[in-house]
Formats: structure tokens, C-alpha cells, sequence
């Protein structure tokens, strides 16, 4: 029998269907999320000084300076709602904010990028997982619950 599903308006919960099964939650690490905008801030920082040493600007360093604080305040406007985010993997489909649900068997691709997990359908939907801590362990997982749903489908 299944429990009663915790649901919180921040997320848009779907509720779970009959006898699917909760296998994994995924949510945005906060380390991952700092790293991630680190590693921004830096190519910022290089973009802009470069784009502004080619030109010949002498705040060629005022310049990149403005860039890693512009993404530094742009990473704590936005975490709060980042670490908001969370997403399902049960024995049927992955549930995501905003209403995303993916039927596992329609997955064509799952990969890492980064720190982030992309989901591409077979409809070429495509659906991003941003700031994930061992995002490799997570696409496992993906891939197994898959397979495993594909040959329950085939039984």
C-alpha cells in the first residue's frame, strides 16, 4: 500500500500513480552549486578581460573584476530557488518541477554534463538537472531503473 505523498507547492509535486514506487530523490548540492558558479565566474573574468584587452580598453581588469561579481550576485540571487528543486526517479518515470514527468521508456538519452545531468526523450524533449553531487551515480541509477522497466515492459 502506498504511503501518502508529502506534497510541497515550491516543487509541483505529481502525485505517484499506482504501484509506481519512489527510487531516488534528486536535488541541487549546494557545493556543486558554488563550484558551478566558480567555474563561471572564472571564464567570466577571462572573457571580459580578454574581450576588453583585444579592444584596447584600459579597464581591461575593472572589467573582469565586474564580471565575477555580476555572476557572484547572480549565484545568490538564484540559490535559493535553485535548492528548491528537486527530482523524482520512481520505477516508471522521472518527476520533475514545474509539472515535468518523463515516462522512463520514452528516454532516448541520459548523460552528465558538468555538474549536470541532461535527459533527452525520444521526441527530442530535452530537460536539465542542474548542480547534482555525483551526477554520474544519479545517470546510473536513470539507466537502470530503465532497463529495468523495459524488460518488465517486454515480459
Amino acid at each position: 500500500m502506498n504511503e501518502p505523498i508529502e506534497t510541497r507547492p515550491d516543487t509541483d509535486d505529481i502525485p505517484l500513480e499506482p504501484g509506481e514506487k519512489l527510487l531516488r530523490e534528486i536535488r541541487s548540492d549546494t557545493g556543486r552549486y558554488w563550484r558551478d558558479h566558480g567555474v563561471l565566474g572564472v571564464l567570466g573574468m577571462v572573457g571580459a578581460g580578454v574581450v576588453l584587452w583585444a579592444i584596447g580598453s584600459p579597464y581591461a581588469a575593472i572589467g573582469a573584476l565586474g564580471a565575477v561579481l555580476a555572476l557572484a550576485v547572480r549565484g545568490l540571487w538564484l540559490y535559493r530557488e535553485q535548492m528548491k528543486f528537486r527530482w523524482r526517479l520512481t520505477n516508471m518515470r522521472l518527476i520533475g518541477p514545474g509539472g515535468r514527468s518523463v515516462y522512463l521508456l520514452e528516454l532516448a538519452q541520459v548523460r552528465r554534463l558538468m555538474g549536470d545531468i541532461q535527459i533527452v526523450t525520444k521526441a527530442g524533449d530535452k530537460y536539465l538537472i542542474k548542480h547534482i553531487d555525483r551526477a554520474e551515480e544519479v545517470v546510473t541509477d536513470i539507466e537502470a531503473a530503465r532497463l529495468k522497466r523495459s524488460k518488465r515492459k517486454g515480459d
